[in-house]
């Protein structure tokens, strides 16, 4: 067990001393359960004020699993013609973890009586912290006992390292139903070099997605929650050399929700995704499993999401708008 874990903090190691080294964000499976992460042009997209909270375990049964969280607020502001959005998101991850901070403005725009567009801008602040004290090397496991005996290694020059960060995207609805987006986060690619002198660019992330909302039963009250219905999505992600399929589909049969994607990342498929979602005018609470399908297979634990929304009480409506609506997990 020693040797396994130092074999792969010490690649750590040599991966944070490289002149130049590709990060990437972190995923979750619950797309649409806080939208503004996926992309920032669907802040306000329901109106109300809207605050979601993200929680991901991945690999449990592995030694160094990654858990992530997410934190979002946004709502639809109608002196300014858009969206208001806060997210921040951080991962645990060993001896290495992110933090990043943003603030979002979402424009809407009705070109048409069916056609509706949003166009956003985001703005904040992307950090990695390193706990050097958690690293193990090589040289510090005596090779006859395994013990961990003090090692001779130089810490980086700077154990936080930060940057600011934009993003941005856009969303096209059509008839309440339709819709698809695409956004790109990081597009000044923030350098995140732990060793001055060296150059750590975070690489673009790219996302396109797609799909549609097709009711099939009004609700016994005709609440939109309460529609029987279904909606077929498809979820794109690039970011520098790794590139990522998501295709899927909800069913929404009041109160509860079922998805089920399948996640495929070109060189192999990656998992099956299966959800399920309770749902409330005041609340929604969601949950998923992905199935790991690649060669790590599912003793490494697979992943477990869970997601919680609350819908806030909705400023009194004077205008008429057409929403750009996508589902809620």
């Amino acid at each position: 067990m020693h040797t396994k874990a130092a074999v792969i903090l010490l690649f750590m190691s040599l991966i944070l001393s490289a002149t130049s080294v590709s990060g990437q964000d972190l995923a979750f499976s619950q797309f649409y359960a806080n939208p503004v992460y996926l992309n920032p042009a669907l802040a306000g997209n329901k109106i109300c004020p809207r605050v979601s909270f993200g929680y991901r375990n991945q690999f449990p049964l592995l030694n160094g699993h990654y858990v992530s969280y997410t934190a979002g607020a946004d709502m639809y502001v109608e002196a300014l013609s858009g969206g208001l959005a806060v997210l921040a998101a951080t991962d645990m991850t060993g001896p290495l973890a992110s933090f990043s901070g943003s603030a979002v403005y979402s424009y809407h725009l009705k070109i048409t009586e069916k056609l509706s567009m949003n166009a956003a801008l985001q703005a904040g602040y992307f950090q990695y912290r390193l706990n050097w004290q958690s690293l193990i090397f090589e040289d510090m496991i005596n090779p006859g006992t395994g013990e961990i005996i003090t090692g001779g290694e130089t810490p980086p020059d700077r154990l936080n390292v930060g940057d600011v960060d934009f993003s941005t995207g856009m969303v096209l609805g059509y008839n309440e139903r339709l819709y698809l987006g695409a956004a790109f986060h990081h597009i000044t690619m923030p350098d995140l070099a732990f060793y001055q002198g060296n150059t750590n660019r975070l690489d673009m992330r790219i996302t396109v997605h797609a799909g549609a909302l097709f009711d099939l039963e009004e609700g016994i009250r005709g609440s939109e929650n309460e529609k029987l219905s279904f909606s077929p999505n498809i979820v794109y992600m690039q970011q520098g050399k790794f590139h990522q399929l998501n295709g899927g589909m909800y069913v929404n049969f009041y109160p509860f929700v079922s998805g089920l994607w399948l996640r495929h990342n070109f060189e192999n498929p990656d998992a099956l995704i299966v959800s399920l979602g309770f749902q409330q005018p005041q609340y929604k609470i969601g949950y998923s499993f992905d199935f790991t399908l690649a060669q790590l297979g599912i003793a490494a634990g697979g992943a477990h999401e869970v997601s919680l929304v609350w819908f806030l009480p909705c400023p009194k409506k004077e205008f008429k708008y057409r929403a750009i609506k996508c589902p809620s997990f």
